[in-house]
């Protein structure tokens, strides 16, 4: 049976529609017809809410050896206010945010959600900052940046050299276990039990929409992060928009397993949002998706049934080649499963295949996929499907509340959001703030789209790249970085992680592909952890990428499309060089400065060995 032929698990789905209206500067406007339910005043006030409706219903569970620890809706509330007071007492307040450095587990979560009961925002801070970074400059920039009352870290020793790096003597260090040595620090445990006093009743009630709950640094792919300043009225009219949209999760409380970081906004706002708002559970995954680590999402699968799953095209990839040798995990997925959601990057035609034919396997039927678009300044839900993505890219229709302008932009149409889940800006950062919004105060996301069918709006639109990404080559021919990197990501997988296209002002376009180690020691038939150089410069991994690249030449239509040179490069990017953000986004451009020794081998007049040529049809190699 096909995919196509197959029936889709039955779901509740909302409605999404919008109306278009051309204006006299040759913009085009486009409002979401959906009202926007009335929305709480703080995701606090949801907890509270489920703490009294459904007291014994776990919120949030983590990993402790082979057991959960588990906290119920009651337990969380009154755990949350003595930490509440315990910050009120150090201190802290909205010039002196709490800063966390550490990963996802319950008491990062809790000492959140305590932060935004009276008001004092919270910056949760990507751990890679603190234990991959060398230098330490994008935690000190933000350290700078926030001037924490206070920092919390869950195990103080292992964060000791960025804490001693980047923050200040004298700031008040928290910790889990094992405090800094040559550092005062207070434990979790201590503070979780501070006497409640009417300071936090006062602090609490005090608390607006406009309030700001956290400050979410985004990933520093064009520089160093910037803080975005999030309000509570961002992230419950989100999930007011994500209720709309996807009306199930009003149906019954949903149940996630995710892994996602809590520092970025698509784990630490819609996915515990979604959990929290709804009244459901979320099981923090301690696995991710990597060789080395996706292990223990399975293991965590064997556990937990989730009725949402969101993840990267990657982890998806990972799933469908464990099933078969999984069947535990295929079936505690789909069991009670209402829908997949994938972000971040394209899916394979071969990993859309692999969950269809498992699903079908294990229930008889399809489980619908979707895909939306957002960012860290949205919230980040601004446009989603209600129906199943058929195309790479599909973005859909404006969340409930929505308006967006399309802006022509040489050949694209540029993308501008504005609504109440719209960032007010950049934390204590106007000249940002101002570049970041036009005249009528829409939000410049610096994207592209287009319809999905231009005689139909209610099919929505289709991502289409960054508008700063596109170039020249030096025949003044544009190329759409966005199709030809997702095309040679297609090509080369799962050999591939990420490509880097060169072009400008030069004759051709050239490709420096960061491989898949892993995959491709797999591939050559090498040991896991040989040489890196001896990998990428195996026999058998140098013929497939000039196979599949090759192929890709063949069918290409022009220089817009045509990859002609390439170069497999052993050594991965580095995020002290700005290569690559601590999500494993690739900054282009840094990329390019810092190996322009790889640049001018692809431009060669004579080609060097490492360098793959691909001739299109008809040409010479």
């Amino acid at each position: 049976m096909s995919a196509e032929a197959a029936r889709i698990r039955a779901v509740r789905m909302g409605e999404m529609s919008a109306v278009a209206e051309p204006m006299a500067d040759g913009s085009t406007l486009v409002r979401s017809t959906q009202p926007l339910a009335p929305y709480k005043r703080s995701i606090v006030d949801a907890l509270e809410e489920w703490a009294i409706r459904t007291p014994d219903a776990v919120m949030v569970a983590d990993r402790d050896g082979d057991v959960w620890r588990k906290v119920t809706y009651a337990e969380a509330l009154a755990r949350i206010q003595p930490l509440a007071q315990a910050l009120l007492d150090a201190g802290l307040s909205p010039e002196r945010p709490l800063m966390i450095v550490s990963g996802n587990e319950i008491e990062h979560l809790l000492l959140g959600l305590a932060a935004i009961w009276v008001g004092i925002p919270y910056a949760p801070v990507s751990p890679a900052y603190s234990l991959v970074s060398t230098d330490f400059g994008k935690l000190r920039h933000i350290a700078g940046l926030l001037t924490p009352g206070m920092v919390y870290a869950s195990d103080g020793e292992k964060f000791a050299k960025a804490i001693d790096a980047a923050v200040p003597p004298g700031t008040p260090i928290l910790v889990r276990t094992n405090p800094p040595p040559g550092r005062p620090a207070r434990s979790f445990g201590e503070i979780v039990k501070t006497s409640v006093t009417r300071a936090v009743v006062a602090a609490h009630a005090a608390i607006t929409p406009d309030t700001v709950a956290k400050v979410l640094f985004t990933s520093g792919s064009t520089g160093m992060p910037k803080g975005v300043t999030t309000t509570n009225r961002m992230m419950t009219c989100n999930q007011e928009m994500i209720r709309t949209a996807l009306a199930f999760v009003k149906d019954e409380p949903p149940v996630l397993l995710d892994w996602m970081p809590w520092n970025h906004v698509a784990g630490g706002s819609h996915n515990t949002g979604l959990t929290i708002y709804n009244g459901g559970t979320f099981y923090v995954d301690d696995g991710q998706p990597t060789p080395a680590r996706f292990g223990l999402t399975l293991r965590n699968l064997r556990d937990v049934q989730p009725t949402f799953f969101t993840n990267v095209p990657k982890a998806y990839e990972f799933l469908v080649a464990a099933f078969d040798d999984h069947p535990d995990v295929r079936r505690n997925l789909f069991a009670r499963l209402k829908l997949l959601q994938y972000a971040g990057a394209s899916l394979s035609q071969h990993v859309f295949e692999g969950l269809d034919r498992a699903a079908r396997q294990e229930v008889g039927e399809r489980v619908m996929i979707i895909t939306g678009y957002g960012s860290t300044e949205t919230a980040p839900f601004a446009f989603t499907t209600t129906w199943p993505v058929e195309q790479a890219g599909h973005i859909g229709l404006p969340a409930a509340g929505m308006e967006v302008k399309l802006v022509p932009n040489g050949d694209k149409l540029e993308l501008r959001l504005k609504g109440p889940n719209v960032t007010p800006g950049y934390w204590r950062d106007p000249e940002r703030t101002a570049e970041a919004f036009d005249e009528d105060g829409f939000y410049r996301i610096g994207d592209a789209v287009r319809y999905a069918d231009p005689t139909d709006l209610s099919k929505g639109f289709v991502f289409d790249g960054r508008v700063s990404e596109d170039f020249k080559l030096s025949t003044g021919t544009w190329v759409n970085f966005a199709a030809v990197r997702a095309a040679v990501v297609a090509a080369c997988a799962p050999l591939i992680r990420d490509v880097v296209l060169t072009g400008l002002d030069r004759n051709f376009i050239g490709a420096m592909i960061f491989p898949d180690l892993e995959a491709c020691a797999r591939h050559a038939g090498l040991p896991l952890g040989s040489d890196p150089g001896t990998i990428v410069r195996h026999p058998a991994v140098q013929a497939k990428f000039g196979e599949s690249l090759g192929a890709l030449a063949r069918k290409a239509t022009g220089s817009s499309n045509h990859v002609a040179r390439a170069v497999v490069m052993a050594q991965p990017p580095d995020i002290d060089r700005g290569e690559v953000t601590d999500k494993g986004s690739i900054n282009q451009r840094a990329v390019r400065t810092h190996r322009a020794d790889l640049v001018e081998a692809l431009y060669a007049e004579q080609p060097g060995p490492d360098i793959l040529s691909l001739p299109r049809n008809g040409e010479a190699s």
